[in-house]
């Protein structure tokens, strides 16, 4: 990946010298191999504005097409903070046995087109933190989210990240190292507050769910639970809201959501947690037990 450094900001991009020759050589045409390098870099909006006032014929291998294409168009309709996360942040591909196959950016592994043409399947965790009342956490994702706005769903729903500290398979700590990171991102949880040693894995599920007619999810999430009393920050562009509640007032939530009351919905994952697993569980968790059911061998297919 070209990353261009303080140090190297006097260095000129294959671009920037086709520019400077373009008055006496227009139009021109070459092949650019560092544009998708630029791209992937966040250099997009200054190559587009490039782009837009010199009169310039570029061959761009098709990989690298449909990302300057997909650029253009999240530029024009994602918020900037989604926009970066969408394209910086690269996803672990793994088969239905969960074992890696490679990686892709967020934003491609979301699309229906990709999901379903291509199977993209990806690694994700659902955390479920309980206080020392044994309320579970909910947050009400924020507006602003590609899939999913807007919707109340189990304390924090994420990936772990192609990268090494959250590729770490033993003890599935890769996930509770991207559980941790995630609580003080979305939550403003400190680290402190939620140690990787006490997030409890107890569960995969594999599941398929649009969101609309261009996002949708496809992931093998790996559940977390944990019991932690802690200081909540939420970060509004990732939180819009947040609750604790109890087994009595999660199923008057739910009874709220499927009479379609209030303009209550649910994440479609965080449902099926509810439907399969998640009772059962949580009357674990208050008799101190959750241990003895754990079962990370099973991979539940909910799709």
């Amino acid at each position: 990946m070209l990353v261009l450094s303080a140090a190297a900001a006097s260095v000129k991009t294959p671009i920037q010298i086709a520019a400077s020759f373009s008055s006496r050589f227009s139009p021109l045409s070459f092949s650019v191999s560092p544009l998708y390098s630029l791209c992937l870099n966040n250099r997009y909006n200054s190559t587009r504005a490039q782009f837009a006032t010199t009169p310039l014929s570029v061959s761009i291998p098709a990989r690298q097409s449909r990302c300057f294409s997909a650029m253009t168009t999240a530029d024009e309709t994602m918020d900037a903070v989604q926009r970066k996360l969408m394209f910086d942040d690269e996803c672990i591909l793994v088969d239905e046995n969960d074992h890696v196959v490679g990686h892709e950016n967020k934003y491609n592994c979301h699309l229906m087109e990709n999901i379903e043409s291509k199977n993209l399947l990806h690694r994700a965790f659902s955390v479920f933190l309980f206080n020392s009342k044994y309320e579970l956490l909910l947050q009400q994702r924020s507006a602003t989210k590609v899939t999913f706005p807007l919707v109340w769903t189990n304390t924090c729903c994420s990936h772990p990240l192609y990268r090494e500290s959250e590729l770490i398979e033993e003890k599935y700590l890769g996930a509770r190292n991207a559980a941790q990171r995630k609580l003080l991102d979305e939550l403003g949880i400190p680290a402190e507050d939620v140690p990787v040693d006490q997030f409890l894995p107890v569960g995969r599920m594999l599941y398929k769910a649009p969101s609309d007619g261009k996002w949708g999810e496809h992931e093998l999430d790996y559940l977390l639970f944990i019991v932690r009393d802690v200081k909540v920050n939420p970060n509004p562009d990732e939180v819009a809201d947040i609750r604790y509640v109890n087994q009595d007032q999660l199923r008057e939530l739910l009874r709220k959501a499927d009479a379609g009351e209030e303009g209550l919905k649910l994440s479609p994952w965080f449902r099926l947690v509810v439907d399969n697993f998640l009772y059962k569980l949580w009357d674990h968790v208050q008799k101190g037990t959750l241990e003895e059911v754990a079962d990370m061998e099973t991979i539940h297919k909910l799709t």
